[in-house]
C-alpha cells in the first residue's frame, strides 16, 4: 500500500505543479497585442490548465477516500475545506479567461491576432491575478494540512 499511496501522491503533486505551470504560463504571457501563435499557444495551455484541474480532482478525491489517511482525517480538517474553497474559487475564477480565449477561434482560423478590448484585457488580467494569489494560498495551506493542522 506504501507505493500506491507513493504513487499517488506523485501523480497529485505532478498534477498540481501541471497546473500551476499552465497558470503562470497564462499569467505571463495574457497581453495587448499577441500573435497569432500566441494566442493559440494560450488557448493550448488553457486547455491544459483545465485538463489538470480535473484530473487533479479525480486523483485527489482518490487520495481522500481510498488512500493515504482516510476520508475521515480530511473531511474533518478545516483547512482541507479552505483549499477545497480556493480551489473551487480559481475554478470559477477561470471562466471568464477559457470563454475569451475560445472566442478567438473564428479570427484565429482567419489567420487574424485577436483584438483584446481594453475592459476585457484589465479584466482577464484581474482574474488571472486572483487566481494566483488563490493558488499560493493553496500552497501555504497544503502542508499545514498533510502536518494535522486544522483537525
Amino acid at each position: 500500500m506504501i507505493i500506491v499511496n507513493s504513487i499517488m501522491a506523485s501523480l497529485h503533486h505532478i498534477l498540481a505543479f501541471t497546473l500551476t505551470a499552465a497558470l503562470v504560463y497564462e499569467f505571463i504571457a495574457y497581453r495587448k497585442g499577441l500573435t497569432v501563435a500566441e494566442a493559440r499557444r494560450i488557448q493550448r495551455v488553457d486547455l491544459v490548465y483545465g485538463i489538470s484541474a480535473g484530473l487533479l480532482i479525480v486523483v485527489g478525491l482518490l487520495r481522500v477516500y481510498y488512500f493515504e489517511k482516510g476520508p475521515n482525517y480530511y473531511l474533518n480538517n478545516h483547512v482541507f475545506w479552505t483549499k477545497m474553497a480556493l480551489f473551487v474559487i480559481i475554478g470559477l475564477l477561470s471562466i471568464y479567461p477559457t470563454i475569451r480565449y475560445v472566442k478567438w477561434n473564428p479570427m484565429l482560423v482567419e489567420n487574424k491576432a485577436p483584438e483584446i478590448p481594453d475592459k476585457e484585457y484589465r479584466n482577464i488580467r484581474l482574474l488571472l491575478w486572483l487566481e494566483m494569489a488563490c493558488l499560493v494560498l493553496i500552497l501555504f495551506a497544503a502542508p499545514l494540512m498533510a502536518r494535522g493542522v486544522g483537525s
